[in-house]
């Protein structure tokens, strides 16, 4: 199969492709690699992106609904205002200051991924997995949590300021440092969390 001239299969090379807006509904792109490629507003819906390398890829405004990323690589990728309603990023890699702002992650599976200073500015994480993710400096502000897993997730030095934790699971989760001004925590399960006086609790949720 090919899209533009590029061939959309597993171990593509697709480095620095043109596939702004293309329909790739379902397609095939283990272990691809797409450094560079520009994909704003492609459709990925359920699309199998194991092990693939994204770095510096643009994919703002690109619909990943249901998208497998499982073990993939996302090093200073672009993803503002895209939606990844319940994609899998089980194990993922996401480096670099990777950017979600706005995205839709809604039923997403994050477990064990790496999200360390990504940028989740009022990114939709409803009912979202990230049991044992890595959050550290994630920047969350007003992001909305409700319902999410984060058992045992590292939170050290993340920016919640503003955020909706309601009926969010953080047992055994690593709040130290991390910053929760104006945040929300209403029937959250706090079971064991770690916390201590760098952690910025000014409405004393966590006491």
């Amino acid at each position: 199969m090919q899209v533009n001239g590029y061939p959309i299969e597993p171990d593509a090379d697709l480095e620095d492709a043109n596939l702004q807006g293309v329909d790739l509904n379902g397609a095939n792109l283990t272990r691809a690699n797409l450094t560079g490629a520009r994909l704003e507003g492609a459709n990925l819906e359920g699309a199998n992106l194991t092990g693939a390398r994204l770095s510096l890829t643009n994919l703002n405004y690109a619909r990943l609904t249901c998208a497998n990323l499982t073990n993939a690589l996302l090093s200073s990728v672009g993803l503002q205002h895209a939606d990844l309603t319940g994609v899998m990023l089980t194990n993922a890699i996401v480096e670099n200051y990777v950017t979600l702002q706005c995205a839709n992650l809604t039923g997403a599976d994050l477990t064990g991924a790496r999200l360390w200073d990504a940028n989740l500015w009022n990114a939709n994480l409803t009912n979202a997995d990230l049991t044992g993710a890595n959050l550290t400096r994630a920047h969350l502000t007003n992001a909305d949590l409700t319902g999410t897993n984060l058992t045992r997730a590292n939170l050290t030095n993340a920016d919640l300021t503003g955020a909706r934790l309601d009926y969010v699971n953080l047992t055994e989760a690593n709040l130290t440092e991390a910053n929760l001004t104006d945040a929300n925590l209403n029937y959250a399960n706090l079971t064991d969390i770690k916390w201590d006086e760098t952690t910025i609790d000014p409405g004393g949720w966590l006491k």
